[in-house]
């Protein structure tokens, strides 16, 4: 008898142990910035450089778009992180502290809007001076 009460309470126990752990978040995986690169005529930008670093400065990288302007950072720990596009000669604004949670993905959108004088795959071929 004493056996199978022995026997009973552990299982119970281990049970209740097992519920528990399940009932808590999980936040297993790594992170993803994902989103597009945009010219200052608001069409994508294919084969841009998107440089990216912890907000803390560790490990600049750079990762490049693809044909149709969109990019894809995959594996990354939770963390903020500071992004910056550029293409063709012109560059974004820093995007600062974007906040990384566990196993999520964050949607961004990179405009290049500064350079010291617009290249002229941007100039449109019909305006005047």
């Amino acid at each position: 008898m004493r056996h199978t009460i022995l026997l009973l309470s552990v299982f119970l126990f281990t049970l209740a142990a097992l519920s528990s752990v399940s009932a808590m978040p999980q936040h297993k995986g790594t992170s993803t910035l994902s989103g597009v690169v945009l010219g200052p005529d608001d069409k994508p930008v294919a084969h841009a450089s998107v440089s990216y670093q912890s907000s803390g400065g560790n490990g600049a990288h750079v990762v490049r778009t693809d044909s149709h302007g969109r990019f894809s950072i995959t594996k990354l720990r939770a963390d903020n992180y500071d992004l910056r596009a550029s293409g063709k000669g012109v560059f974004s604004e820093w995007e600062k502290n974007v906040n990384l949670r566990a196993g999520a993905t964050k949607e961004l959108t990179l405009q290049l809007v500064y350079a010291k004088e617009i290249p002229k795959a941007y100039v449109k071929s019909n305006s005047k001076q």
